[in-house]
C-alpha cells in the first residue's frame, strides 16, 4: 500500500519522498527508480518508523505499504492524518491486498488513491508525477461554495453542514467541490477521473463510486444524483 504526501509543487531535486515497506527488495527497486527521476528518497520499514521519519524529514510524498510489523499502513495513515502538519498530504495506498474491505478501510483512513501490487516501476513513477502535477492548478478559482445549510470551504478543507463542521478525506472533498462548483452539470465519469485523479493515474470505476457512497453517508443522498451510464451531478438542495 502506498501512501503519498505532497505539500507544494517543487522541482524534482527538491521533492522529498519517504518510502515505507518491510520488503527490502521492493524498497530497493522503487527507490532506484524514484532517485533516477531526481527525487530525494528516505526509507522506513514499518508504520511507526514512517511516522518518526516523516516528522524529521517532512516529506512531500510518502509511499506506504499496508502489511508491516509494529504498525500497519492503515493505522499509520490515520495517525498522520490526525497531525495538522500532514493535513495537506496526498495519500495513495499501494498494496497486494485487493479485497473490498481493504479498499474501503484505506479510504476511511484518509487515502486519496489505491493501487494494487504488482505495479511496474515506470507506472508507479508516472502515478507520482501525475499526482504532483495536479497540484499546480485548481479546478476553479472559487475557494468557498455556499448553499442553504451547506458550506464547502476549500481553503480549510472543511464542510459545514447544518451548522456542524467536519473534515473529510482529500479526494472526497475534491470530488464534492468539483460537483458542487457547477450545480446541475452532469460530470461524466471519465472527466471526474481526469480532474480528481489525473490522466496519468489509472483507477477503476468503483473508485468514484466508493467516494460518492462515502459522501452520501456523511451528507445524505439529496445532493448527489447518479446519471446511469454517464456520471454524477450535484443537486442544489434548498430544503
Amino acid at each position: 500500500m502506498l501512501f503519498l504526501v505532497f505539500k507544494s509543487v517543487m522541482k524534482k531535486e527538491n521533492t522529498k519522498i519517504l518510502l515505507v515497506d518491510d520488503e527490502p527488495d521492493i524498497v530497493e527497486i522503487i527507490r532506484f527508480n524514484l532517485e533516477k527521476e531526481g527525487y530525494q528518497v528516505s526509507t522506513a520499514c514499518n508504520g511507526q518508523e514512517a511516522i518518526d521519519v516523516a516528522e524529521k524529514v517532512n516529506p512531500h510524498l510518502i509511499i506506504l505499504d499496508i502489511m508491516m510489523p509494529v504498525l500497519d499502513g492503515i493505522e499509520a495513515c490515520e495517525r498522520l492524518r490526525r497531525n495538522p502538519k500532514f493535513s495537506d498530504t496526498v495519500i495513495m495506498f499501494l498494496t497486494a491486498r485487493g479485497e473490498d474491505y481493504s479498499y474501503v478501510a484505506a479510504f476511511d483512513a484518509g487515502a486519496d488513491d489505491y493501487t494494487t501490487k504488482p505495479v511496474k516501476p515506470k507506472v508507479l513513477v508516472s502515478k507520482v508525477k501525475g499526482l504532483l502535477r495536479r497540484f499546480k492548478d485548481k479546478e476553479t478559482d472559487q475557494t468557498k461554495l455556499e448553499f442553504k445549510n451547506l458550506i464547502i470551504d476549500r481553503d480549510e478543507y472543511k464542510i459545514i453542514f447544518h451548522d456542524k463542521e467536519f473534515a473529510i478525506p482529500r479526494k472526497e472533498f475534491e470530488l464534492f467541490f468539483l460537483l458542487a462548483s457547477k450545480p446541475g452539470k452532469v460530470f461524466k465519469r471519465e472527466k471526474i477521473m481526469e480532474k480528481i485523479w489525473g490522466s496519468d493515474v489509472v483507477v477503476g470505476d468503483r473508485t468514484i463510486d466508493v467516494h460518492i457512497r462515502k459522501l452520501r453517508e456523511k451528507i445524505g443522498d439529496q445532493y448527489f444524483k447518479t446519471i446511469k451510464g454517464v456520471g454524477y451531478t450535484f443537486v442544489k438542495n434548498e430544503n
